[in-house]
């Protein structure tokens, strides 16, 4: 199930709710703040549940738990007591996932919301863990929830169970080589081996020893014996990829195999049973090509006894934000990077044609990994090509009747706020707006506005010299001072250059 995107604020001293919306709002993300006795009416309005829910007291709690029991909460406390935000559901109240003070500092908020983020992100597991074990695989590997993507599921389902010839068609980089797996995985062969060849990236000179194997002398440079890809397979799959990029000699060889279920390898007499299950996969319209007369009809109709067309992703952009979120997820657990993306920013990816599929959006992501280690990513930090949605850039605002409460906030707390949340996020060329960092925090805004994001650059220098020159350029001691990670601060170092002077 999707949710949208508003944060509900439950709180019964207005003073505190508004402080609330205030902090959130700052955070970009979309607070309403309702009363309880009227937040009961408002969640059975929606379609789907929000992003997260903000209660005032445990009654608030256990109501709203029972109401939307697939949101995560969390739970308003006085200003006094700690901010929990341990990522683990209580035992009595399960998507309670932390308490939330009116001081919450930057850092404690930013956990809460990751920690809602998660809560959202490992929902289909949890509901699928419940179901079949094969549906919960199925789910893993091919992520979305698309028509498009379910029939495929369907059609894997339907298929891994036989021994059954299976043909993949579809576009590059819509996952063939992940469903052939899938079928594997989940067929009676799952134990045994999955053997991928590509048969457009092997020479046609060699790529029957590849698939065959060859004796020792066959050929020039055969010193030995050598097994080929169908005896690797034996008792498990073979995947041939590229089917279409097979020469015609080659696919009158593959035929036989098909028929008969027997082999020679090169330079050999004996007769060796082909114990394999075959998955082909192909971007190209072998239908055409039998009529251009480079694909032979008979191998085409012995390949395709089942066949599973993949859809491209322009087809389910539906599914985008799921595969963005389990993208994030896989490089946080190789990586140890967090990243986020802004709504505008899925949304202007939504709206992208794909031309290279989930493999271009793979990429993509591990490219913003590595641009914006974790930081986050908004619509103008994507590149050009992918820019489809003409939304502001991404700074946080209160809104005007929280203009109040933003006033409460000390000058520190929003300038660390602010730091933390653009640091990464722009390549600043700094102009002459005040002649020192402290004169900016110090001045009014001048009617004729100013460049915030120059401003926010030239203070992180400011800053990292200063914590360098405190610690001696240790630059551990320096990155504890600006309470970030080692890594972050030397990528920072490098973006303006800082060295230390040895004379």
């Amino acid at each position: 199930m999707q949710h949208n995107k508003t944060i509900y604020v439950c709180e019964q001293h207005e003073t505190s709710a508004q402080r609330l919306v205030a902090l959130f709002q700052f955070m970009g993300e979309n607070p309403v703040a309702v009363g309880l006795d009227e937040l009961e009416s408002k969640l059975k309005q929606q379609s789907a549940p929000p992003f997260c829910l903000v209660c005032c007291d445990d009654t608030a709690v256990n109501v709203v738990a029972r109401q939307f029991p697939r949101t995560p909460i969390l739970r308003a406390v006085g200003p006094s007591v700690e901010c929990s935000s341990n990522g683990h559901s209580s035992h009595s109240v399960p998507n309670l996932v932390g308490d939330i003070s009116t001081d919450v500092t930057h850092t404690e908020l930013t956990q809460l919301l990751h920690y809602c983020h998660e809560y959202h992100r490992q929902r289909p597991a949890r509901d699928l863990r419940d179901q079949e074990p094969q549906q919960y695989q199925l789910m893993r590997c091919l992520v979305g929830r698309s028509q498009g993507i379910e029939e495929v599921r369907t059609l894997i389902s339907q298929v891994a169970g036989t021994q059954a010839n299976v043909l993949i068609l579809g576009e590059s980089g819509t996952g063939k080589e992940v469903t052939a797996r899938a079928i594997h995985d989940l067929s009676q062969r799952g134990e045994g081996p999955f053997v991928p060849v590509n048969c457009g990236a092997i020479p046609a000179d060699l790529l029957e020893s590849e698939l065959f194997g060859h004796e020792k002398g066959a050929f020039t440079g055969a010193i030995s014996t050598r097994k080929g890809r169908f005896e690797m397979a034996q008792g498990g799959t073979l995947f041939l990829d590229e089917i279409g990029d097979m020469p015609m000699p080659m696919q009158v060889k593959l035929l036989r195999v098909l028929q008969e279920r027997v082999f020679e390898r090169v330079g050999g007499a004996r007769p060796i049973e082909a114990d394999v299950r075959i998955i082909a996969a192909t971007h190209r319209k072998l239908d055409h090509m039998i009529k251009d007369g480079v694909f032979r009809e008979d191998l085409y109709y012995r390949l395709n006894v089942f066949p599973v067309e993949m859809p491209a992703l322009r087809e389910r952009q539906e599914d985008i934000p799921l595969l963005v979120t389990e993208l994030q997820r896989r490089l946080e657990a190789q990586h140890d990077i967090t990243l986020k993306f802004t709504h505008s920013a899925i949304d202007s990816l939504c709206v992208h044609h794909w031309p290279g599929n989930v493999r271009e959006l793979a990429n993509l992501i591990e490219r913003m990994s590595i641009t914006h280690p974790n930081g986050v990513i908004d619509v103008h930090d994507l590149p050009i090509k992918y820019r489809h949605v003409d939304a502001p850039q991404f700074v946080a605002q209160y809104s005007q009747g929280s203009s109040e409460i933003a006033d409460q906030i000390t000058d520190n707390e929003e300038r660390d706020a602010l730091h933390d949340l653009f640091a990464d996020d722009f390549d600043v060329a700094l102009e002459d707006n005040f002649a020192t960092v402290s004169d900016a925090m110090q001045a009014r805004l001048p009617e004729e506005g100013i460049d915030l994001k120059a401003l926010l650059g030239e203070l992180e220098l400011s800053m990292i010299e200063q914590a360098l020159e405190q610690t001696d350029w240790v630059v551990a001691r320096a990155a504890e001072l600006l309470k970030m990670r080692r890594t972050t601060l030397v990528e920072k170092m490098r973006k303006y250059d800082l060295k230390r002077d040895e004379n």
